[in-house]
């Protein structure tokens, strides 16, 4: 990285940036009181609320949101007349999964062949330790010139809108000129990358029923109508033979014009073992950005240890539906609901709920914030222009926010690149992206309040 007082701070607070990152990781934050208590999100709010009064922000709050979680809210007044930007991060995490597959604890931060492996490092709670550096680096270097806002919430995870339905009651909050939501990712490692598109989603269980109890296979099989053969069979049909996405009325053969993401790239991105096929048709920037993907993410039914021959007499699934700039993820549920009702065989009962939605949201990257974040990024990336790309998931918070503010710019960064894998087993952080993302950040902040005051006096001198 070309040298430069903002870069040589922020270089000198990395030590600092892991030990708090440590601590935060620490914390078993997923909101869901299934799988971790509700003493550790409040734990972890608590934390974020003290280093955000450390840091000198005022009005510091832990919201209470309709959803049963907390979000953390701070202001940091910037000069009189400066833009106000909303930064925003999420402290809440997926769950560990197999604990057994992680080669070191999830919930202790490792560093491991030069990256730091632990849930959230890169999902989110690295993404507010990469707002914390670049606050820090200002205040050392001149002072921050703009009003922030720092919104960190309790719940994204789980897509239960509990920060969305709290900003469309206080409007007034979260106003900003501009949004910087610090949970998304580079292409690569090393390539400046701003999110262009992100996917909705759509989450829902469905239950199928057959039988008043299970029966023994043997006795009544053959006959008895298998409520886990009648899933598997509703399950089958929302994919084509190629694995496409393939609900009946939801559009699946959208483009993407922009970057480009290679088979081979991809394929080890993901870590597809080998001779194993990919699914869909297309490009991969296609299959992953612009068109709808549907996911099994869980079946409840007989477990393989201690399985009896008997014939299951109910099965249960969670579907996750991702839905592309677009479409509507109210009409793609609909759609889904349907779908299933017209394929589930047998006459089989089936029952429906959705638990989670969220709408696809699309940026204008053409905004006067886009070009003062390219500035920062050729900085913090000597020798690279920044991307934009798509983005498979979801953070419905964006919507939100571009419906309660038409005039905000907002942008996608953060640190969740492909060798990340969030959301996995193994989650990890790449120290050298937090580094430089948070000296974009930094630069970015310092060019935005400069072109806004330009933006000023041109119109000063217009009038």
């Amino acid at each position: 990285m070309t040298s430069n007082p903002i870069a040589e701070t922020v270089a000198s607070l990395m030590p600092r940036a892991k030990a708090e990152l440590t601590e935060l990781v620490a914390f078993q934050s997923v909101a869901d009181v299934a799988v971790a208590p509700k003493s550790e999100c409040e734990a972890a709010a608590n934390w974020v609320a003290g280093a955000l009064r450390a840091e000198g922000f005022q009005d510091v709050a832990l919201l209470d949101t309709p959803d049963g979680s907390q979000s953390v809210y701070g202001l940091l007044p910037g000069p009189e007349g400066a833009p106000t930007v909303l930064l925003y991060a999420h402290y809440d995490v997926q769950p560990k999964l197999d604990e057994s597959a992680w080669a070191t604890p999830p919930f202790e931060l490792t560093e491991r062949n030069g990256r730091w492996y632990g849930r959230g490092a890169a999902d989110c709670k690295g993404g507010f330790i990469m707002h914390l550096l670049a606050l820090r680096a200002l205040k050392s270097n001149g002072g921050i010139p703009v009003s922030v806002k720092m919104i960190v919430e309790g719940s994204e995870e789980q897509g239960t809108g509990g920060l969305e339905q709290y900003a469309e009651a206080h409007p007034e909050l979260l106003t900003a000129d501009a949004v910087v939501i610090g949970d998304t990712g580079n292409f690569r490692v090393g390539l400046p990358t701003v999110t262009a598109t992100l996917r909705g989603m759509t989450m829902i269980r469905v239950r199928i029923d057959t039988l008043e109890g299970n029966l023994h296979s043997g006795q009544f099989g053959g006959a008895a109508p298998d409520a886990l053969a009648a899933l598997i069979r509703v399950l089958d049909s929302l994919r084509a033979e190629d694995g496409s996405t393939v609900i009946d009325g939801l559009p699946a053969q959208a483009r993407w014009d922009g970057l480009q993401y290679s088979e081979d790239e991809f394929r080890k991105d993901a870590k597809v073992l080998d001779g194993v096929g990919l699914t869909g048709n297309g490009t991969v920037a296609d299959r992953v950005w612009a068109r709808p993907a549907v996911t099994v993410i869980g079946i409840d039914c007989h477990p393989v240890a201690g399985a009896t021959p008997s014939i299951p007499a109910s099965a249960r699934a969670q579907i996750s539906l991702r839905v592309p700039p677009g479409q509507d993820a109210a009409e793609a549920t609909e759609l889904l609901f349907a779908h299933i009702e017209k394929h589930t065989p047998f006459n089989a009962r089936v029952s429906m709920e959705q638990v989670g939605q969220g709408q696809a949201f699309q940026a204008d990257v053409t905004s006067p914030a886009y070009t003062s974040m390219a500035e920062a990024m050729r900085v913090a990336y000597p020798g690279e222009e920044m991307q934009a790309a798509g983005m498979g998931g979801s953070i419905p918070l964006c919507n939100t926010l571009a419906a309660l503010y038409p005039d905000a710019e907002i942008l996608l960064i953060g640190l969740s690149e492909p060798e990340a894998q969030i959301h996995a087993v193994n989650e990890s952080v790449s120290p050298e992206e937090l580094e430089r993302l948070s000296v974009a950040e930094a630069l970015f902040l310092v060019n935005y309040a400069e072109s806004k005051k330009v933006e000023r006096a041109g119109l000063q001198r217009s009038a």
